[in-house]
């Protein structure tokens, strides 16, 4: 770095361990704004030799799917569960979530790199949470990253 050069550090990366299988990672990194409506960020899935990536994520300020993060919270005040699956969705990124018994929320991560160009490659990856406080630090860390600067 040159002095002078002094670009503020972007928010940290979002890793999502499962809690059943450690090596299972999800993690979402380099948010930028891409202007002042939408907001980029990478998608990364990791599990048993599998490696998935989606390095443009895209979401807007009208996204009909809403805010992830908002999505997050309400499955974290939901901490005596719900019936059915639970939809948050982008072009390239959907996150279903399933309350299952013990309090744990079921996070199915399906990454897919192109929406309108099939046949394309698409993937899925299911993380175990725990209901409650580890749903609300998610959910909050999920805020931090994609908060605009």
């Amino acid at each position: 770095m040159t002095h002078g050069d002094h670009r503020p550090a972007g928010p940290p990366d979002v890793t999502v361990r499962c809690s059943q299988d450690p090596e299972l990672v999800v993690r979402l990194s380099g948010r930028r704004s891409a202007d002042q409506y939408e907001t980029v960020f990478g998608v990364e899935a990791l599990a048993g030799g599998l490696r998935a990536e989606i390095p443009d994520v895209t979401v807007t300020t009208w996204d009909a799917a809403g805010d992830l993060a908002a999505f997050l919270q309400t499955l974290a005040d939901d901490f005596r569960g719900w019936t059915g699956e639970r939809t948050w969705h982008t072009d390239q990124l959907t996150l279903g979530a399933i309350f299952r018994s013990g309090g744990r929320v079921e996070l199915t991560w399906t990454l897919r790199p192109w929406s309108s160009h099939p046949p394309g490659w698409e993937t899925s990856v299911t993380t175990w949470i725990e209901g409650g406080q580890q749903m609300t630090r998610l959910a909050a860390g999920i805020r931090a990253f994609l908060a605009r600067p």
